[in-house]
């Protein structure tokens, strides 16, 4: 009857994610699911998965012990989750937001009561989470590191994908093709060691923002993603903001569900690719549109056209 006797419980037990078939892209040889991450409570976002499974493992390892601070470097969906399950521990979280971090995504992180931090870098990346590791070592706080920590992926490798697999398999289902956009590489790391040593056929692509572009919540190859390296992608498409945004508004009028960013690009990084692959088609929608309404907004009275 979905009733919980904590939120802890709400996000253990509160599975799997939803599964759903999107109509408006589906067509005669190729079916199209998307699995909604922001059906996870905290975050609204897959970032809830790898947060939890940090914190849990950091605590089976003692890690925690004795220490009630997080810090953490991040510019969005990590920091909320990891601000969210500080609360239920009693501890305290400082995130260290890069300078271009949405204004939406501090006042939340506010809002749940973590010390903000934005810094004057561009963009995080190794000396960014050095930084922070110093930071952390200063004042005796863990630092989960979401970008290096296996714990990330491992969420996403051990459950994540099955939750796919078996949710596919209960309607008679077996992916062919499996989108998901690369940040942190964790969920697409995950998606592609487990699928692809069950399944010898799957592809698996993955999405990052065209040269020059910023998309939140994924990232070029060049940033050198931990896990993108280990694991085998099939392809790569790269995708414009414009582009992303023009997915969510696509999405949001033919489906009536309003995803992110990163979930737009998925969509039109399938649009681009959708004549390569039949079957049936796995795209990972990472979060929600509330916290990108700032860039929607611009969009909107820019005068882009955008559908």
């Amino acid at each position: 009857m979905n009733v919980f006797k904590n939120t802890l419980e709400l996000f253990e037990k509160f599975k799997p994610t939803p599964l759903v078939k999107l109509q408006s892209l589906s067509g005669e040889n190729r079916e199209i699911f998307a699995k909604l991450e922001f059906f996870n409570p905290f975050s609204r976002s897959i970032k809830d998965r790898a947060v939890f499974n940090m914190l849990m493992k950091a605590k089976q390892r003692g890690e925690i012990n004795g220490r009630n601070k997080l810090f953490e470097a991040t510019s969005g969906n990590v920091g909320i989750a990891i601000a969210a399950l500080s609360n239920i521990m009693g501890a305290k979280f400082r995130a260290y937001l890069p300078k271009p971090t949405p204004k939406t995504t501090e006042v939340l992180l506010k809002v749940l009561g973590a010390e903000v931090v934005r810094t004057d870098f561009e963009t995080i990346d190794p000396e960014v989470i050095a930084f922070v590791r110093r930071e952390a070592e200063k004042e005796y706080a863990i630092n989960l590191n979401q970008f290096e920590n296996d714990d990330n992926f491992e969420a996403h490798y051990k459950y994540t994908a099955k939750e796919i697999d078996e949710q596919l398999k209960s309607i008679g289902k077996k992916p062919d093709v499996i989108m998901a956009g690369s940040g942190t590489s964790g969920h697409i790391g995950g998606l592609s060691k487990y699928f692809k040593e069950k399944y010898k056929d799957v592809k698996v692509i993955g999405v990052v923002p065209a040269k020059g572009e910023k998309i939140p919540g994924i990232k070029r190859p060049e940033t050198r993603p931990k896990w993108f390296f280990q694991v085998e992608i099939d392809d790569v498409v790269e995708v414009t903001q414009r582009e992303a945004v023009k997915g969510v508004f696509e999405i949001a009028r033919n489906e009536g569900i309003l995803i992110g960013l990163s979930s737009g690009a998925v969509v039109k990084a399938f649009e681009r690719i959708k004549n390569k692959y039949e079957g049936t088609y796995v795209l990972i929608f990472p979060d929600d549109g509330f916290k990108y309404v700032e860039v929607f907004e611009t969009y909107l009275q820019g005068g882009h056209e955008i559908c």
